[in-house]
């Protein structure tokens, strides 16, 4: 029976840790901030910002609010990401996307500061990744896995990591943050050649596919540490990974549920970069 890698436990760890240096930097007359740019109402917005709100209302992190209609003009909403980059009080920004079709997206993602970018969104945020800089931060998700390697002491120097999906979002970053930890790292993805021979091969298998399921017990071998990013509503209507739990968890060593995994931190990351953000302010 493999080991649950649970994320509630590095979640809570986290928080401990993001909580004392909101304290500490309060008492420097600084109140991190995290300013949400939301436009309409999509119920999983919706559902990401109570979280997140009620995430920083425990830590000590306080809340600005940019609600924007649906069919808010390019203008009015470049209006506002003007506005949180100037204002020196909100420290991190969160912008809910895929952006209504009428909005150019990648104008309004590139309008915005890397500095107060706390989702890893913009391309200065994905430089500092690749070069391994402090600019920006890196996404939250693929740090979400670093934490939970990290805090289940498992030491990725020397080891063979396997990476399935290659978004700017979770595959290329984790690479790159697996690197960054001395793994060697292989990328699979969908031209991948009998990718099941690639992944049998790795110490440690994150999985970022965004397919229910398609990671089943003939990709994974005895003594793996799996990583299962995906979130996924199968038939059932159950919340699912990418990878097959049944089939892989009694071969492997340990593996993320979800959920109750990756997902469970990603939040907490999210929290403690607003944080390391007025912390930055302060140098």
């Amino acid at each position: 029976m493999a080991k649950q890698l649970l994320g509630k436990e590095v979640a809570a760890a986290l928080n401990e840790k993001i909580k004392a240096q909101a304290e500490a930097l309060k008492a420097k007359g600084v109140v991190p901030t995290l300013g949400i740019v939301r436009v309409g109402e999509r119920p999983d917005d919706l559902s990401y910002e109570r979280g997140a709100t009620k995430r920083c209302d425990t830590l000590g992190v306080a809340v600005e609010k940019f609600v924007l209609p649906a069919d808010v003009s390019q203008e009015e909403l470049m209006k506002v990401i003007d506005k949180v980059n100037e204002d020196s009080s909100i420290h991190g920004v969160l912008i809910f996307r895929p952006l209504p079709s009428h909005l150019d997206e990648k104008a309004v993602i590139r309008a915005l500061k890397p500095e107060k970018d706390v989702d890893g969104i913009t391309d200065g945020s994905m430089v500092g990744v690749f070069a391994g800089t402090d600019q920006g931060f890196p996404p939250c998700t693929p740090q979400a896995c670093m934490e939970i390697l990290d805090h289940y002491g498992i030491d990725c120097t020397g080891k063979k990591a396997v990476v399935v999906g290659r978004s700017l979002v979770v595959g290329k970053p984790a690479a790159m943050m697996l690197i960054k930890k001395n793994a060697t790292v292989t990328v699979c993805h969908t031209r991948t050649k009998d990718m099941p021979s690639v992944t049998r091969e790795a110490d440690i298998l994150i999985v970022a596919a965004g397919r229910a399921g398609v990671v089943d017990g003939s990709y994974v071998a005895p003594g793996q540490v799996v990583i299962d990013v995906g979130i996924n509503v199968n038939e059932e209507g159950k919340l699912c990974g990418d990878v097959k739990y049944d089939e892989a968890e009694p071969v492997v060593e340990a593996i993320t549920p979800v959920p109750g995994g990756v997902g469970a931190v990603t939040t907490s990351v999210l929290v403690g970069h607003v944080v390391e953000a007025a912390a930055r302010t302060l140098k």
